[in-house]
């Protein structure tokens, strides 16, 4: 879910650098030693689910995991995601590093919000918990994410509009097969490394 150089105007990309700055500013001083190899790993699924698309209707998507980044790093998603997206733009021209600000707000806002309601439930570690988090979390960070970038392409120009909305409605079968994933993998983690799960990040 990447915006292309070109299309926002200047107040819109400078505003995006700001708070994602601000955002890895937070996510950096956040983040402890022990939790760097888990930020590393949280980039590279982000950075490989990103370049895998799947064709539906007139468009394509793909995987997201920003919301199983938030569980997992909580404000660290924010780094964790720029350095997905800044070596995408790098290696294969996906966005840009102009627009890089925004792509990065657009993806780790959502995910910080995802931890931010739903570490209680995750702490709480039973399985009917992880499954309604995992719900929250993928209706939040992958909806929240086509909704920014939707109001940023409105906000944009009338003509970004219908395209706008086809952001979010291709994005709802996304956000039903992550919330599947998610909750799998936090089982997973929950079994294996629980000390990844429920910190106050």
């Amino acid at each position: 879910m990447h915006i292309s150089e070109g299309v926002l105007p200047t107040w819109l990309l400078a505003s995006g650098w700001a708070v994602t700055s601000l955002g890895n500013y937070i996510g950096l001083k956040k983040l402890s030693n022990e939790n760097i190899p888990a930020s590393a790993l949280i980039s590279s699924v982000l950075f490989v689910a990103s370049l895998v698309h799947i064709p539906l209707g007139p468009t394509s998507v793909h995987l997201l995991c920003n919301g199983l980044a938030g569980i997992i790093l909580g404000w660290g998603a924010f780094p964790a995601v720029f350095v997905a997206l800044l070596l995408q733009a790098l290696l294969f021209q996906f966005g840009g590093l102009i627009v890089l600000g925004v792509n990065t707000f657009n993806m780790a806002m959502p995910a910080v919000i995802s931890y931010i309601l739903t570490k209680r439930l995750v702490a709480k570690g039973d399985r009917r918990s992880l499954l309604l988090a995992s719900i929250m979390c993928s209706c939040i960070s992958v909806l929240g994410a086509g909704m920014l970038v939707s109001a940023e392409l409105i906000t944009t120009h009338k003509a970004f509009r219908a395209a706008a909305y086809l952001v979010i409605a291709s994005h709802m079968p996304v956000a039903a097969v992550e919330a599947v994933i998610t909750y799998f993998c936090l089982l997973f983690i929950k079994k294996n490394a629980p000390e990844l799960l429920g910190e106050d990040l």
